[in-house]
């Protein structure tokens, strides 16, 4: 059996996964007892799973994720009115391919942000494209590529990202190109890619937040129109954390 041929072969056509599990099948005993047909399954299986493993891994690391969360610790024990059968729904990703959006609301420490990072790093694991961003930041970010002339790239990258997660909006309100950049980048995205909005401002306060009636009426027209919408309420989940954390009992809710 020319067995190192091959795995020069299988290197050279980057399939890694399978030459790792070609060499393993080497120092298994009984693997001759296996069919061709067997054996080949699961160097391809073990590529698949592989591949995945890497494209999770670059997914994730381009997501920059605030908090380290995911859909399987998602408090949904405590009294905040969180509907276990939608956020399953949405760890399925569908609404993101189907160009949804979905708003999460509560007060501080509700436990938005992590709702918002669990579906995101879910969504990264189903292999969708991801982008985390705090409001401010992202229109930070756009005001210094129009400096330097980046903005029709970056405003490219993020039409093209299959998610994006924006988190504290409302704290302040927007500059007057904050609204158009906003604008922009939701009509970019409307009906094409998913959007995920956490905030601490009703709805019916949001003209307020945009500064501007216009622009808060189109704002609104390509976020709130046909969303899912995650409505949290009750105590602080960091206050329920932390009279809790020595017994290691509410996960999900920061």
């Amino acid at each position: 059996m020319l067995r190192q041929p091959t795995l020069d072969l299988l290197h050279e056509l980057r399939l890694s996964g399978m030459a790792r599990a070609f060499e393993e099948q080497a120092g298994m005993p009984d693997i001759a007892e296996l069919s061709f047909d067997d054996r080949l399954s699961l160097l391809l299986e073990r590529e698949r799973t592989e591949r995945d493993q890497r494209r999770y891994q670059r997914l994730k690391g381009h997501a920059r994720l605030h908090l380290d969360a995911t859909v399987e610790d998602i408090n949904f024990k405590a009294p905040r009115g969180l509907d276990h059968s939608l956020v399953l729904h949405l760890a399925s990703g569908q609404w993101i391919r189907d160009g949804q959006t979905v708003l999460i609301s509560g007060a501080t420490g509700s436990g938005k942000s992590y709702i918002a990072c669990a579906l995101g790093h879910q969504a990264c694991r189903v292999g969708i494209s991801t982008r985390y961003y705090r409001v401010s930041r992202l229109l930070d970010e756009l005001s210094l590529a129009r400096g330097d002339g980046s903005y029709p790239k970056v405003i490219q990258r993020l039409a093209r990202t299959w998610l994006l997660i924006l988190d504290d909006w409302g704290l302040a309100s927007l500059s007057g190109q904050g609204r158009h950049d906003l604008l922009e980048i939701l009509d970019d995205r409307y009906a094409r890619r998913g959007t995920l909005l956490a905030n601490q401002v009703p709805v019916e306060h949001w003209h307020e937040v945009v500064g501007d009636p216009t622009f808060g009426d189109a704002i609104l027209d390509r976020l709130v129109n046909n969303a899912h919408r995650i409505d949290l309420r009750g105590a602080s989940m960091r206050r329920l954390y932390d009279s809790t954390k020595d017994n290691r009992a509410v996960p999900g809710g920061s």
